[in-house]
C-alpha cells in the first residue's frame, strides 16, 4: 500500500511477477493492495463461490472481474496475516459496531473505540453492544478501547462512525496521532450551521490525509443477520478503495467502488430527509401511488441538488443514491423513518428525538439543505415542506396539499434542459431567496416568471393556430 495506508511488513517474499509491474519508488510490501490482479479468484472468495455453486445458489461458471479477483487475493492474504491490515473504528453506534465486527470476522486486526469506559468494559465482557445491537454476538477477535490515542496509533485505516455533530471534534482529537493513516467516513450527514460534508471537514482538519467516504443501503441489524447487503467506498485513491474492499468484502457484504466522493456522500446525507417524509406519509396511511411519487420526486431533488454541488447525477442512480433512498424510506428500522412517523402522528420534534434515543441525521440535514437551497435558488419543495412542518409548526396535511398544487415541472430535468416551467419556478425561488423582504421585487420576479410561462403558452397556442390554418387551407384546396 502507499505511505498513507501502510501495512506491516511481511516476511514472505513478494511475487516476482507482481514486483515487475511496480513503479521503481513503490515498496514491495505495498503490492497486494496497489495492483489489480487478473488471476483467477482464490482463497476465501473462491470457497464462497464453490459453496454457492454446490448449494445451487450460484452459477456453474463464474468469471469474477479484475476487481473481484484482486479483492479475493487481498482477502486471502488478510486471512493468512491478520496483522496485515490494522483498523480502528471510532464510534460504538449500530453501524460502526456492525462494520468493525465485519472487519474482525474477515481477519483484520480491528479495534472499536467507544468514548464511555464502562460501555467498553461491558462490550469486552459480553461480546455484545447491548445498547444498539442487543442480542447479536460480536466476533471474538474484535478489540475494544476507550483510549483514543492507543486506538488510532499505528493503524492503517481509521473509520469514523460518530454523529456529524461530533465529527470535527473527533478529527481534532486524533490529529496529534496521525502519522500516515487513512481516514474513511461512515457518517451520513452535514455539519450544523456550516453545510460542510464529512469530506469537507476531513480536508479542513487533516489536509494531508488520504481519505474516503462510505455509503449505501446499510441497515446495521440486517448486516448483523448476514442478509446480503452492499455499500460504496468513494475515494480518489485506488489503493485505499482496494484496501477497504479487502477489509470489508465478504460472502454477504459486497463493497463497490467510486471516485465521485461528492455524489456518494450527498446521497447518504440527503436520503435521510426523505426517509422522514416517508415515515410521515406512512402515518397518514397513504397508498402505493403516493409512496412511489414521493420516492421518485425525492430522487429528482437529490440529483438536482447534487449537480449544483458538483456531483455526477448518475451517481444517484447507484447504491449510495436510489439504493440507500429506497432502503431508508421503506424500512421501519430506519431512525429517520421512525422520526417522521412520530411527527405524522402528532408528536413534536423534541419529543420524537427524545423517544428515539439515537441520532437521526435527517433532522439537522433538513435545516441545512433548506437554508442552502433557499440561498442558492435550488428548487427543493419536499425539503422546504418538511422544514415548514418541523421548524415553523405548519400543519403537515396542509403543507402536503400545497405541494400537490405547486407549479408544473418536467419529470426528469436533465432530459428536458429547456423546460420553461422549470425556469419559471427556479426564477421565483432565486428571487425569493435573494430579496426575501422586498415584496415589490418578489412580485416583479413572479410576474416575469409568469410571463416566461405565458410566452411559452402563447407560442404553443400560435403553433396550434398555424396548424389549424394549414389544415383549413389544405381542406379548401381539396374542395377546389
Amino acid at each position: 500500500m502507499t505511505s498513507s495506508t501502510k501495512n506491516n511488513t511481511s516476511k514472505e517474499k513478494p511475487n516476482k511477477e507482481a514486483v515487475d509491474t511496480v513503479a521503481p519508488n513503490q515498496k514491495t510490501d505495498d503490492i497486494s493492495l496497489d495492483t489489480a490482479s487478473t488471476e483467477k479468484s482464490s482463497g476465501l472468495l473462491a470457497g464462497i463461490i464453490e459453496r454457492a455453486t454446490k448449494s445451487g445458489l450460484g452459477r456453474r461458471k463464474l468469471n469474477p472481474s479484475a476487481v473481484e479477483a484482486d479483492v479475493a487475493k487481498n482477502m486471502e492474504q488478510v486471512r493468512d496475516n491478520p496483522d496485515q491490515l490494522r483498523l480502528a473504528f471510532l464510534g460504538g453506534g449500530s453501524f460502526g459496531t456492525a462494520m468493525a465486527n465485519l472487519a474482525a470476522r474477515n481477519g483484520c486486526d480491528t479495534t472499536l473505540w467507544v468514548r464511555n469506559k464502562r460501555t467498553v468494559k461491558s462490550m469486552a465482557k459480553s461480546q455484545m453492544n447491548k445498547k444498539y445491537l442487543s442480542g447479536y454476538k460480536l466476533d471474538e477477535s474484535l478489540k475494544y478501547s476507550h483510549d483514543l490515542a492507543s486506538a488510532v496509533k499505528d493503524k492503517d485505516i481509521i473509520f469514523l462512525a460518530v454523529p456529524s455533530l461530533a465529527f470535527r471534534e473527533t478529527l481534532k482529537s486524533i490529529a496529534p496521532f496521525i502519522t500516515g493513516q487513512s481516514v474513511v467516513s461512515l457518517t451520513k450527514g452535514m455539519e450544523k450551521d456550516t453545510f460542510a460534508l464529512m469530506s469537507d471537514i476531513i480536508k479542513d482538519e487533516l489536509p494531508e490525509v488520504n481519505f474516503g467516504v462510505m455509503s449505501g443501503p446499510n441497515l446495521a441489524i440486517e448486516i448483523m443477520k448476514n442478509m446480503p447487503s452492499a455499500t460504496v467506498i468513494a475515494s480518489h485513491s485506488e489503493p485505499l478503495r482496494h484496501a477497504v474492499q479487502a477489509a470489508l468484502h465478504s460472502a454477504f457484504f459486497r463493497v463497490f467502488a467510486s471516485d465521485d466522493i461528492r455524489g456518494v456522500e450527498l446521497g447518504g446525507a440527503l436520503k435521510n430527509i426523505y426517509a422522514i417524509a416517508m415515515g410521515m406519509a406512512a402515518a397518514y396511511d397513504v397508498g402505493e401511488n403516493t409512496k412511489a411519487m414521493l420516492l421518485t420526486r425525492a430522487l429528482a431533488e437529490m440529483s438536482r441538488f447534487g449537480v449544483e454541488a458538483g456531483a455526477n447525477p448518475l451517481t444517484f442512480l447507484g447504491l449510495s443514491g436510489v439504493g440507500d433512498l429506497y432502503a431508508t424510506c421503506s424500512s421501519e428500522l430506519s431512525r429517520n423513518y421512525q422520526i417522521g412517523n412520530m411527527l405524522g402522528r402528532g408528536m413534536n420534534i423534541d419529543a420524537a428525538v427524545k423517544k428515539l434515543g439515537q441520532t437521526a441525521e435527517g433532522v439537522n440535514t433538513i435545516q441545512q439543505v433548506h437554508e442552502k437551497a433557499s440561498k442558492d435558488g435550488i428548487y427543493m419543495p419536499i425539503t422546504h415542506a418538511l422544514y415548514a412542518v418541523i421548524y415553523e409548526d405548519k400543519a403537515a396535511l396542509g403543507v402536503a396539499l400545497h405541494l400537490m398544487e405547486a407549479g408544473f415541472r418536467s419529470d426528469v430535468e436533465f432530459v428536458m434542459p429547456h423546460d420553461y416551467s422549470n425556469a419559471a419556478l427556479t426564477a421565483q425561488m432565486q428571487a425569493a431567496a435573494s430579496n426575501p423582504d422586498d415584496q415589490e421585487q418578489d412580485s416583479d420576479s413572479k410576474n416575469n416568471a409568469e410571463n416566461v410561462t405565458n410566452t411559452d403558452d402563447d407560442s404553443v397556442e400560435n403553433k396550434d393556430a398555424k396548424k389549424s390554418t394549414a389544415k383549413n387551407d389544405s381542406a379548401s384546396k381539396d374542395k377546389k
